[in-house]
């Protein structure tokens, strides 16, 4: 796995891009091509964006965020962990202007750990990131299903939500998202452009409607002290400096997916261009949407306490009753948001889908023939996909059963993916990036060392801390279950490693696939000029 294969690989992608007849298409990835490239530039980036969805992301978790430190502890929390975010970001674009494969950290972890460690370290990659995406599907069908009982609940005060209820429309959710993955892959650049403008123009309208309406048809904005100034701690935890960082885990929760775009790297133009453009567009204006949507959204509060103790499934549904002084107009807010999120979910069964796919086109998973294969009339990973709604549904069951056993696993989103993204950039780094060859986006030895060297901290530490208790005193129902998950789930991927390792599985296919084809290329321009 050393810099001459490498090199030999992206020689061979380029002249497939460049039209150089050289038989069948070999992509980054060491597979042959199977996937259209139906993305543009703007789709990718939507899709980014639409995936993140950072300010509705954060709308949907308000309540829990507000309990760390209120307004301030959330505004400042969130540009606190949007910092380290983008340092994650600058890696994973590097990696992914190097290497664009459907496989993401999978692939990139099982290089840059070296011929000696890179099959292992790349395999609990991937496992743990297709985890994190699977249960981020499912968080966003559950956030989705509560935004549509809260709806309902405005406008019927005695109705009192029960758990079967959000259960029967989470599936609905589910299987509504998924099956339009399944069977609109090509319509799937149009809907995340439709997603794109849904989140730009659901934020603008959200934004003008918390800054006017208080005003006009309410009692008037929250004072500039609530927002930015009174800190107020109700965690249980002595410390406000453990308490502030503790609370970057709903900041990390919107902001933490950096990697989505990178799935798609075998299905747009120019990948090693593009997918680093797509990153850089899906953090700016993530970044600058949230921002501005907390500012808006906290001026809008007049009752702190009847927002913590509101009885809707979806807390937003409070905020913007007060914001708006109406019912009507509070479910006018919750629509705006709701169709964005809709593209969300679709997003994350597009990202799981491909990840899974990706992990069983090398034999990583079981039935990895049927999972690993292309549906030649939709051009999908269908198989895959399927799997995941089937995952979700199964998710779903554990919801009706016990709630705190379904957010145990959803919860488990940030730390999963941080540890996926850390397989891939801590050895990356360890190695002097000797495994890689630069792509067009490459950062200089002194920025890219010193980004990656904090990236690498920030997760090592954070992971631990993401893992503590979210109260004082600790319950069953509020203890912090991320560690069991994560740790459970690692040791069921480490015994179908041990299981899989002994069956012949070697690793992704792109080095030696790749030096293959372009030996036999070689050898047929040569025989051609003889002839």
């Amino acid at each position: 796995m050393g810099k001459e294969a490498v090199e030999r690989d992206w020689t061979l992608e380029d002249a497939a891009e460049d039209g150089i007849g050289i038989g069948e298409v070999i992509n980054a990835s060491g597979h042959k091509q199977e996937l259209d490239r139906n993305f543009s530039l703007l789709s990718i980036c939507a899709v980014g964006i639409c995936t993140g969805n950072t300010w509705a992301a954060l709308g949907g978790s308000i309540v829990i965020a507000i309990y760390n430190g209120g307004p301030p502890g959330v505004i400042y929390e969130f540009l606190a962990v949007s910092f380290f975010y983008w340092l994650i970001a600058a890696c994973i674009a590097e990696l992914a202007s190097a290497i664009p494969s459907s496989a993401g950290v999978y692939h990139w972890a099982s290089i840059t750990a070296g011929p000696k460690y890179g099959r292992a370290t790349g395999w609990f990659a991937g496992w743990w990131n297709y985890f994190a995406w699977i249960f981020g599907s499912a968080s966003m069908s559950a956030i989705i299903a509560n935004q549509i009982i809260s709806m309902w609940g405005l406008f019927h005060a005695d109705y009192t939500s029960q758990r079967w209820h959000v259960f029967v429309t989470y599936l609905i959710v589910t299987w509504m998202c998924c099956a339009t993955v399944l069977f609109a892959n090509r319509a799937l650049p149009a809907i995340s452009n439709l997603g794109l403008f849904f989140i730009i123009a659901g934020v603008i309208i959200t934004i003008l409607v918390c800054a006017i309406m208080p005003s006009t048809a309410g009692d008037g904005h929250a004072s500039t002290t609530f927002v930015w100034r009174d800190w107020q701690n109700q965690t249980g935890y002595t410390s406000d400096g453990f308490v502030f960082l503790a609370g970057m885990l709903n900041g990390a929760y919107a902001v933490g997916t950096p990697d989505c775009v990178s799935h798609l790297a075998e299905e747009i133009p120019r990948p090693r261009i593009n997918i680093p453009k797509a990153i850089g567009a899906q953090m700016v204006v993530g970044l600058v949407t949230a921002f501005f949507y907390l500012i808006a959204l906290f001026y809008s509060i007049r009752d702190l306490d009847g927002v913590l103790g509101n009885p809707y499934t979806f807390p937003l549904a409070e905020v913007y009753l007060q914001a708006t002084n109406s019912r009507g107009g509070s479910l006018g807010l919750l629509i705006v948001i709701f169709c964005p999120t809709i593209c969300t979910c679709i997003g994350t069964y597009i990202t799981a889908g491909r990840m899974l796919w990706t992990l069983a086109r090398d034999d990583a998973t079981p039935f990895s023939k049927s999972i690993g294969r292309i549906n030649p009339t939709h051009k999908s990973p269908f198989n895959a996909t399927l799997a995941c709604g089937v995952v979700c549904t199964v998710l779903g069951c554990i919801y009706v059963g016990s709630s705190t056993a379904f957010n145990a696993f959803v919860g488990s989103f940030v730390v999963l993916s941080t540890l996926s993204y850390l397989a891939a950039i801590l050895p990356h780094l360890f190695s002097r990036r000797a495994y890689v060859v630069p792509g067009p986006f490459w950062m200089p030895n002194a920025v890219g060392y010193t980004i990656l060297g904090i990236s690498c901290v920030y997760i090592m530490a954070f992971v631990v801390i993401y893992c503590f208790p979210y109260s004082l005193p600790v319950t069953a129902q509020n203890m912090n279950y991320s560690c069991l998950i994560t740790g459970g789930l690692t040791v069921l991927v480490g015994v179908l490693w041990l299981w899989k390792s002994k069956r012949g599985y070697v690793g992704p296919q792109g080095l030696v696939e790749a030096e293959r084809r372009l030996s036999e290329a070689h050898v047929g321009r040569v025989s051609g000029d003889k002839g």
